[in-house]
């Protein structure tokens, strides 16, 4: 389509970045522009006159019209045909919310004296989301079981395991003898079910490093499933046969309720403790985490994260939101006061540059179960480094008063309950 010249514009939501939704039609304003260079003036000049436009206390609607609606009214053509593609509406919206960006999408380009525009969204079949669709909008079901896919998958599967049977040769000899065996292969091709994901965590579980595949071949196949695509059954065999599995989902959990993604460095230095099992953690699902070394590390398929976040799913491996959160606030605590009083002061000296757990560890401690172990790095803190914070003229107040009024809340309210629960 982009080849084409008939793609217009693209918005791409992500759970970590809700706040993007409040940028959409400045977004697709910017992308007319580049794609329509005769209203780019037109564009310019309305938020010169008013750039309370990209403002996000200003309505979608009226962003609509000024920045979108009246700059195409320029172009009028409507020989060929166009698209905006909204993707992953899932992602970020309530049921409201997406009817009304799908419903002020749809109305307002579809006026006689615009340029001929298709709107795409795209988006897991949600309950929530299909009833957010309006009458009059084509619904096209995407299947992973037609006959494309799945051959796409069987040679995806084919493809990898011969190229993991070529490089093991201590294991499989010098040439390689033939494997897996037909009745193999097809169990392993039908447990896919058509789905890329599956197959891409079946064969990084079977091609780990140090492990025998044929062994973990077995280990995944023994496992029987009345459905293919069973990827709930696939992270739990990733988890078990981790050799720390409460580690893992501890790790898992953790990336999960961070507040928005770090940097692998950063986040080596906030789980310094635990620097291994982040490693095994990022290797063992690799597929579905993005992590080039360079970039911010985040969970991108929804699958794990709905995985993890459900009880019914995950099942022995769940970990809840309380004690993400309490792992969380130790990991910021530790961080922070085992900083020596030069780098502490180097930190917080001005100009300010606080680094994740100096920022968030209070929002985190709001959240968190009220553990043993929390409740003496939070004293350990207090004793330490609070008390230089307090003291220290230079601070910044917002970043430093508020959070421990927050903080000091919080623990009175543990007060209350252990002193309840007679601690």
């Amino acid at each position: 389509m982009k080849a084409a010249k008939r793609l217009a514009a693209t918005f791409f939501f992500s759970h970590k970045h809700a706040q993007k939704a409040a940028v959409i039609i400045p977004t697709i304003a910017y992308q007319l522009a580049i794609a329509f260079p005769r209203i780019r003036d037109d564009i310019v000049k309305v938020i010169e006159n008013d750039d309370s436009l990209l403002s996000p206390r200003k309505s979608h609607a009226d962003q609509m019209r000024e920045l979108v609606i009246k700059p195409l009214e320029i172009l009028r053509f409507r020989e060929k045909p166009y698209a905006i593609i909204i993707d992953a509406l899932d992602e970020c919206f309530s049921s409201d919310e997406a009817a009304r960006l799908v419903m002020l999408l749809t109305d307002t380009l579809a006026g006689p004296d615009l340029p001929f525009i298709h709107v795409v969204f795209t988006s897991r079949p949600e309950a929530h989301i299909r009833a957010a669709i309006p009458t009059g909008v084509h619904e096209i079901l995407l299947t992973t079981r037609d006959e494309d896919t799945m051959q796409d998958v069987r040679f995806f599967l084919r493809t990898s395991l011969d190229k993991t049977r070529t490089i093991r040769r201590a294991v499989f000899g010098q040439p390689p003898f033939p494997w897996p065996s037909e009745d193999e292969f097809e169990t392993l091709v039908f447990k896919a079910g058509g789905l890329f994901v599956y197959a891409a965590m079946a064969m990084n579980f079977i091609s780990a490093a140090g492990r025998h595949p044929q062994e973990r071949l077995e280990l995944l196949l023994r496992e029987k499933s009345t459905v293919g695509a069973d990827t709930d059954q696939l992270y739990r065999q990733i988890i078990e046969t981790s050799g720390d599995p409460l580690a893992q989902c501890r790790m898992l959990a953790s990336i999960i309720h961070l507040r928005y993604p770090l940097p692998l460095t950063e986040l080596q230095d906030l789980f310094y403790a635990d620097e291994r099992s982040l490693a095994m953690m990022l290797e063992a699902f690799s597929p579905v985490i993005l992590n080039d070394g360079v970039g911010r590390v985040e969970i991108y398929h929804a699958s794990l994260r709905d995985f993890m976040r459900n009880p019914l799913r995950s099942k022995q491996y769940h970990i809840d939101r309380a004690h993400a959160e309490e792992h969380l606030a130790c990991c910021c605590l530790d961080f922070i006061t085992c900083q020596d009083s030069i780098q502490t002061r180097a930190i917080l000296a001005p100009p300010p540059v606080y680094s994740y757990p100096y920022k968030l560890w209070y929002l985190h401690l709001h959240h968190a179960y009220p553990s043993s172990k929390l409740r003496n790095l939070l004293s350990l803190f207090a004793d330490k480094t609070l008390r230089y914070w307090v003291q220290t003229p230079n601070i910044d107040g917002s970043l430093v008063v508020n959070p421990v009024r927050f903080a000091r809340d919080i623990c009175l309210s543990w007060v209350i309950v252990l002193n309840m629960l007679n601690y």
